[in-house]
């Protein structure tokens, strides 16, 4: 107890010299807080999410290749204002009301992919996001920017990781996007409880014909994964054989995906790109 006690007060002291020489970055780690709080009486199903202002926006701002045209989206007002009033329409949903397992699914990959645009947009001008992760002292995007829903503030990690992950479909992580190179795509278009299964599996698709997710040489009999797929490994299986099975469908080639399911490769994994995925900087991210 006297070590832990000790530590603590340790702990402690440095916390409050780090605030008077570092008051500005201290207090830059406020929370962010985007959506509304709803009453509970005025909270919806998930199903009841409209998401024809998300899908507009993603059309308008969005190309083929998930690059996002954040200079022209923070020029407009009226778009900023459009994101703003989807996220406060995310804050109606009420996650514990019964509603289809896809709807969940899609709401909350909207979610998370529409706080992390909104969360660039504050910020933009940038070059990264990881300019916004801060690890000790001041505002991390991952954690501090909060989209109330139910009545419930969640984070991004939270939404990862609390409650994307635990609905078991591995898919995700090729549709929920960190704003960077080499994260999946961003879908120019709203995920939907109809649309659900193939939109992931052609996001999957895409993913792996990129070569910033996949690498394949089939002299060497080695695949170069993602980095995605090592930091959730334990999302696709619970050893090499099991991981690459779940991803043999996806996978760009015939010879790839025999493989992978005959786990007759060494892995590896890629460097991750964490550029912005922006439209102004796509022809330099080929460089």
């Amino acid at each position: 107890m006297r070590k832990k006690t000790v530590l603590n007060v340790l702990v402690t002291l440095v916390i409050i010299s780090a605030s008077a020489l570092f008051p500005q970055k201290m207090m830059a780690g406020s929370d962010v807080m985007l959506g509304v709080n709803v009453p509970p009486g005025q909270q919806v199903s998930i199903d009841q999410i409209d998401t024809s202002d998300w899908n507009r926006l993603l059309k308008r701002y969005v190309d083929d290749n998930g690059n996002v045209d954040y200079t022209a989206w923070k020029r407009s007002a009226a778009d900023l204002q459009t994101l703003d009033q989807f996220l406060a329409r995310l804050s109606t949903a009420k996650p514990e009301q019964q509603a289809r397992p896809a709807a969940k699914l899609a709401f909350w990959i909207n979610a998370y992919n529409a706080v992390t645009v909104r969360g660039i947009l504050r910020e933009y001008p940038t070059t990264s996001i990881r300019n916004h992760t801060a690890k000790l002292f001041g505002y991390n995007i991952w954690d501090d920017l909060l989209l109330t829903v139910g009545g419930k503030p969640y984070s991004l990690n939270e939404m990862e990781h609390e409650v994307l992950r635990k609905m078991n479909e591995p898919r995700i992580h090729f549709a929920i996007v960190c704003a960077s190179r080499s994260c999946p795509r961003l879908l120019n278009e709203a995920y939907t409880a109809d649309k659900l299964e193939a939109q992931l599996t052609a996001n999957a698709k895409v993913f792996f014909r990129s070569p910033r997710g996949f690498q394949f040489s089939a002299e060497k009999k080695q695949f170069r994964l993602s980095a995605i797929l090592n930091w959730f490994g334990e999302d696709f299986g619970y050893d090499q054989a099991a991981q690459l099975r779940t991803i043999a469908a996806y996978l760009p080639s015939r010879e790839s995906r025999d493989a992978a399911i005959a786990n007759t490769v060494s892995v590896s994994y890629l460097d991750y790109d964490w550029r912005l995925n922006d439209q102004e900087s796509a022809g330099d991210a080929q460089k």
